[in-house]
């Protein structure tokens, strides 16, 4: 039943469900909702890329210097990461 559906549907459904929610017991929180997800979305691209930036040539789909792809997924991961909760922390 579930594998034709795209990936992440049921978590799609759930934040559809968790939003329509938020805007029947407390509506006036929506615009504090959708300004909280779009900090987070903003802070995600910016890390993306800062990684990008800061590390050129040592990319997780091509890494040409000694960086293994795990080793490259994971800074990114890193930085990414930090660069949200700096944000989200920071709002």
């Amino acid at each position: 039943m579930f594998e034709k559906l795209p990936r992440l549907t049921i978590w799609i459904v759930i934040a559809i469900a968790l939003t329509v929610g938020i805007g029947l017991l407390a509506p006036h929180q929506l615009p504090v909702t959708l300004y909280k997800v779009s900090l987070v979305v903003l802070a995600a691209v910016l890390g993306y890329w800062v990684d990008r930036s800061l590390f050129p040539y040592a990319r997780p789909d091509n890494p040409k210097i000694d960086c293994s792809k795990s080793t490259a997924m994971i800074r990114r991961a890193i930085v990414v990461s930090a660069i949200i909760i700096a944000i989200a922390l920071g709002a």
